[in-house]
């Protein structure tokens, strides 16, 4: 029997909103050393920038009204816990659906530049016999999709709540897409749900690496169960090892400061956006605000974080374990992992490679055209 969604809509508190322009006007920023330039981690300056603009500028019932337009969003119960995602629509409800998942430091705001692209191509040039029907879950425990609180929701576990959100849909047919987390879902998606994930799409290829020394130097990346970069390696990883091992250390830091939860989360989009040196050039400071704030006014990054934890705990932290028989795409930008084909092919059943020519983690923000365009095109000779 097929489900009936709620629709909902964000509708923050006033009281909300004073609160937190208090604890903002109130913040206190560190001091650095001199000149530090992000060495050490998010740098005071652009902070101090942003909390101005964040107080002066920045309007969240624009951007509340932005989301709520561009992404309609329904929550529906799956196993006593709610799933929050955005639903958008084609002319064409019989068109394929594609499901879209996020990942961290990231929310569903990611693809509110592609949504569009993929529902209506035609308002962008492209062919309207390639549309596609959108869903766009908050995984769970993130934003407004509720976690769980007992222990063990691990990566697996976020996939086969979305396969449920899909069955209890009614939608039998459809394909998966992600980077970051929402490249590790997407795979167990397609394994957990293998007669009705017709396709996959990657723009973060997690694979393992190779055993030779030479070629992993080669190819930019450290040797083991993971192609993930020397740079991530050496400086970079610090914020996975402490979410890993003990995320509620973070939590109460993050859940009671926004200048805090601001600092945490874009440092990260400073190390994998490909922004040569200018963060704004790849997102503006209303995408990363909003961001943010969709983190804070849930309280969610708590539970957020703790899926790294509980995906170490699993073993189900990196590449899937078994092989991907559903054809699989990869839209390769410039993030922290950098598979070679040859190796992703021993786990997925590779059908097309892309090399984009830029484009960070980030992809759905940063190239929404050369990412959408990946996706029509590759969806497109599965949509029939």
């Amino acid at each position: 029997m097929r489900e009936v969604a709620e629709p909902f809509s964000i509708n923050i508190p006033d009281s909300q909103l004073i609160d937190l322009e208090n604890r903002l006007r109130n913040s206190r920023i560190p001091t650095q050393i001199d000149n530090s330039d992000w060495n050490y981690g998010t740098e005071a300056n652009y902070i101090s920038e942003l909390v101005d603009y964040w107080l002066d500028e920045y309007d969240w019932r624009v951007q509340e009204d932005m989301l709520n337009n561009v992404l309609p969003q329904y929550t529906l119960d799956i196993d006593g816990r709610k799933i929050h995602y955005a639903h958008v629509m084609s002319d064409n409800p019989k068109n394929l659906t594609i499901v879209l998942t996020h990942g961290w430091p990231g929310s569903f705001l990611e693809f509110y530049k592609v949504a569009r692209r993929l529902t209506h191509p035609e308002e962008f040039g492209e062919d309207k016999d390639q549309a596609f029907n959108i869903i766009c879950p908050s995984m769970t425990g993130y934003g407004w999709s509720e976690p769980l609180l007992d222990s063990g929701c691990d990566v697996r576990k976020v996939a086969e709540r979305q396969v449920k959100l899909l069955r209890a849909l009614g939608i039998e047919r459809y394909g998966v897409q992600g980077g970051d987390w929402g490249g590790i879902v997407s795979p167990h998606m397609a394994l957990l749900a293998p007669d009705s994930v017709v396709g996959v799409h990657l723009n973060m290829c997690s694979t393992a690496s190779t055993d030779d020394p030479e070629e992993a130097r080669a190819q930019g990346v450290v040797t083991g169960p993971f192609c993930i970069s020397r740079e991530y390696d050496r400086e970079q990883k610090g914020y996975a090892v402490i979410q890993g091992l003990k995320p509620d250390q973070l939590s109460f830091a993050l859940n009671d400061s926004p200048l805090g939860l601001a600092a945490w989360i874009i440092q990260c989009f400073h190390m994998w956006g490909d922004i040569d040196g200018d963060l704004e050039s790849r997102f503006t400071k209303d995408e990363l605000i909003t961001n943010i704030l969709i983190y804070w006014f849930t309280q969610s990054m708590p539970s957020a974080i703790r899926l790294y934890c509980e995906s170490m705990r699993a073993n189900t932290f990196g590449p899937v374990r078994d092989f991907v028989k559903t054809p699989t795409a990869v839209a390769l930008f410039k993030d922290i992992p950098k598979p070679k084909r040859e190796w992703a092919e021993k786990e997925y059943n590779i059908a097309r490679w892309t090399v984009m020519p830029s484009g960070g983690h980030f992809a759905a923000l940063e190239e929404p055209k050369l990412l959408a365009d990946d996706v029509r095109e590759f969806f497109g000779n599965l949509q029939g």
